[in-house]
């Protein structure tokens, strides 16, 4: 019985060696791109769970200054000189601090200190630990063998050394769980959580309506679309501190127009404050009381008419790529306009608008500079990125600040872990 020769399974010995040569190749670049984006995340990591503030981030060093008393001095008067050596770091101590000077010719030096030695032409004195922001004073007398008219310019002409060693909190091996337990235990985090969540829902969900509006209102030709499609980029493609303060002086409650308007035609009977009030009131819904946020509705509007440009452009170019075919056929079949959308568009439309989603979920997520700028984070706003600021830079406690950007990037992980799984997807 002859052997049976089928076509060869699998990859040959060259395309195997083709493809150990452009991993070797193509190794250097994963590895680059892997450190850029993995090196800032493993760091934050690395921070969070060390216990440093805005201080700490530099090593502690000991400094000494030097200070001459005296002018002119006759040969054998002596010229009292004054040492204060100090801890830089206000929360770390130094260990084996000592400094040294150097004696001018002509001088001998006496110090009175059993921590100092003199020698013929330098003086040593060991200091040993220092406690933080610890500071210690040394004095010295120096006699000259002839007259010195300037002592002090000859005296402090040759600069002092100190040496000392202290750990640096970022590199060292100690870690804590200090800063989870904090932002964890403080009693607005929960709140702030939800008010991040609540944000990003709602912005991301305002903008992609409205992108989707803008998206049907111009996907037909018209006289001055092209006009329209480029003012509906505006918002996005503006500055946002020009926007920012944009809306700021318009909703401002003294000047504003829109508090003008709303009095005028009689609205409003008085100045609403919608950046800086925490409640417009509340409603009940089932039996529920629900509180209306008015500083927060303000920035997820502010989100949405912000952001929806980007909506508005891929959504529209999707729908100009869906063959007309199918929407004559429908029109033939008598179908409406809305059941045109809700059967023919909108399952043409569910994968873009699932990714728009899950990119503007992040991003929003992540928004800082937008509320930031409308209200500060204050009446109700502040979200978890505001969190970070005022952690990091308000309190100097760089350590919680990066333990609050653990949980953003543990939300977002399991956010997008949970989309990728039930996300729709193109047939």
């Amino acid at each position: 019985m002859s052997e049976h020769k089928g076509p060869p399974k699998g990859a040959g010995p060259l395309a195997r060696r083709e493809a150990r040569l452009a991993w070797a190749f193509l190794a250097p670049t994963f590895a680059i791109v892997a450190l850029m984006v993995l090196l800032p995340l493993i760091a934050n990591f690395w921070i969070s769970a060390k216990p440093v503030g805005l201080a700490d981030l530099r090593p502690p060093e000991p400094t000494i200054n030097e200070r001459v008393r005296g002018d002119g001095v006759a040969a054998g008067e002596a010229v009292e000189v004054i040492y204060t050596a100090r801890n830089s770091s206000p929360n770390l101590p130094l260990r084996n601090v000592d400094f040294s000077d150097t004696i001018p010719e002509g001088f001998t030096a006496t110090v009175d200190d059993p921590r100092c030695t003199v020698e013929a032409t330098a003086f040593t004195c060991v200091i040993g630990d220092m406690e933080p922001s610890d500071r210690v004073r040394l004095e010295a007398a120096f006699v000259p063998d002839r007259a010195v008219e300037d002592p002090e310019s000859l005296l402090e002409g040759s600069a002092p050394t100190i040496t000392g060693s202290g750990e640096n909190p970022l590199t060292n091996f100690t870690f804590t769980t200090e800063n989870f337990v904090k932002v964890f235990d403080a009693d607005e985090f929960w709140a702030v959580l939800w008010t991040s969540i609540s944000y990003t829902v709602f912005g991301t969900g305002g903008a992609l309506v409205l992108g989707l509006f803008g998206a049907l209102l111009l996907n037909q030709p018209f006289k001055g679309r092209a006009f329209l499609r480029g003012l509906f980029l505006f918002p996005y493609v503006a500055p946002v501190i020009a926007v920012a303060y944009t809306w700021v002086t318009l909703l401002d409650p003294n000047s504003g127009a829109l508090n003008a308007i709303l009095q005028q035609i009689g609205a409003s009977h008085g100045p609403i404050n919608f950046l800086g009030q925490t409640s417009m009131g509340s409603v009940s819904v089932l039996g529920y009381t629900i509180e209306m946020p008015m500083a927060l509705t303000t920035v997820v509007v502010f989100e949405a008419w912000r952001y929806f440009p980007l909506s508005f452009l891929f959504i529209l170019a999707r729908m100009q790529s869906i063959n007309t075919d199918m929407y004559e056929a429908a029109e033939i079949d008598g179908a409406t306009p809305f059941q045109q959308f809700w059967y023919l568009s909108l399952p043409q439309l569910a994968a873009i608008l699932a990714t728009l989603f899950l990119m503007r979920f992040i991003w929003t997520f992540n928004k800082f500079d937008d509320i930031f700028l409308l209200t500060g984070g204050a009446a109700g706003t502040r979200t978890l990125t505001v969190n970070v600021y005022e952690q990091a830079i308000g309190l100097s406690n760089i350590g919680a600040g990066a333990a609050v950007a653990v949980v953003v990037f543990l939300v977002l992980l399991a956010f997008s872990l949970v989309f990728f799984r039930f996300s729709p997807k193109e047939g």
